[in-house]
């Protein structure tokens, strides 16, 4: 198969979606394996990492794209790529369609196939490709957090851990999946006092046990939500539908009584976000002021770390790329109910229920279009 690598043209977006180590894993394998001149070097990688290793490099978007049968990004592509689609092509990658209507709409139409990272799930319920960047995402919200709270950067002038004879922060995470106890680990570490809320009891236990009983966890609903937030510094949102929209947990009316300064981080921001006020920011212009607090919701956290993530991110996709790869989309679905589920749009149809039902449109079920 002919696997094609675009350079990612987000704002701030320096990742890539594969390393030199993978793409020969995939050229071992018999694959042909196309990078775009400059795709790596945002993560520390050269073109030369890539030649060396048998990658072909091309010198731009359009011959990238053009002569992909399977095209690997790390973000959903943006409206100028749109006019790459084509009915005979394969895209893997994030694409958080459910909060995305014109994506959606553009991959409709086009009739060509998406597969998702963020929706390939495992039998546990686990996000296999979804996890790396939750980790990635989750620890740096707590130090982008901390570093909000600093007086110019918007906030109320408050040092994290404090000194001896001062209070630390008050950290408040909402989630405790991947993301949500990534963040609490972070913030732990940095000396705040920390709040964990979730819905699910075995998980909360499972962070009580692990921590010790250093971290504070509260059964979430409507009550425990409005208490802890009312008396954060920092709030960390980090709520997951797989493939939905993102629940909206904390009001606008809630915002108002929190402190003047007071800071919220939306991890969830890719799927909507799970704040009333949310809307996506940039690396370039992370913030936004709601009610005297500041809201830090940039799409593409892990964009800021690229070195790292696009390591993490290889890691976890390479075993369903070179699925994909080497059996063809279809084949590599039926024989994996993880990557079955990867599967979005298909031949102008929707396959994924969450992001049917967030756009009002119809959803295909996945054994029909397999068939």
């Amino acid at each position: 198969m002919r696997i094609a690598v675009p350079t990612e043209i987000k704002n701030n977006e320096y990742r890539v979606a594969i390393t030199p180590a993978g793409a020969h894993d995939l050229i071992a394998a018999g694959h042909e394996v196309t990078v775009q001149s400059g795709a790596g070097v945002g993560s520390s990688i050269p073109d030369s990492a890539y030649s060396d290793v048998g990658v072909t490099i091309v010198g731009d978007a359009d011959e990238t794209w053009s002569t992909a049968d399977l095209v690997l990004k790390v973000k959903e592509p943006i409206e100028s790529e749109y006019r790459h689609f084509r009915s005979d092509l394969v895209l893997f990658t994030y694409l958080h369609l459910a909060a995305d209507k014109p994506l959606t709409s553009a991959l409709v139409d086009s009739g060509m196939t998406a597969l998702a990272y963020e929706t390939v799930e495992l039998p546990d319920r686990s996000l296999p490709l979804l996890a790396p960047m939750s980790e990635v995402a989750g620890r740096l919200s707590a130090i982008v957090g901390a570093n909000t709270l600093l007086k110019p950067a918007g906030g109320p002038g408050l040092l994290v851990p404090g000194v001896p004879g001062t209070h630390p922060a008050n950290i408040t995470v909402i989630g405790g999946g991947v993301a949500g106890t990534s963040a609490a680990h972070v913030a732990l570490g940095l000396g705040a006092q920390v709040t964990v809320l979730d819905t699910n009891l075995s998980r909360l236990r499972e962070i009580d046990a692990l921590y010790g009983g250093r971290i504070v966890t509260i059964a979430s609903n409507a009550v425990e939500i409005e208490r802890s937030v009312v008396g954060a510094d920092l709030v960390i949102g980090s709520v997951l539908v797989p493939g939905a929209r993102a629940p909206k947990l904390v009001t606008n009316k809630l915002v108002r009584k929190m402190r003047q300064g007071s800071v919220l981080v939306d991890i969830a921001i890719d799927q909507g976000g799970c704040f009333e006020d949310s809307h996506p920011t940039t690396h370039a212009d992370p913030t936004f002021t709601v009610h005297n607090s500041v809201f830090y919701c940039v799409a593409n956290m892990p964009g800021a770390v690229p070195h790292t993530s696009t390591y993490a991110l290889t890691n976890a996709t390479l075993p369903y790329i070179r699925s994909v790869a080497t059996n063809g989309w279809k084949v590599a679905a039926a024989r994996d109910q993880a990557l079955a589920k990867g599967v979005n749009v298909h031949g102008g149809s929707i396959a994924n229920a969450g992001v049917a039902e967030a756009h009002g449109l119809r959803v295909t079920s996945l054994e029909s279009l397999l068939s």
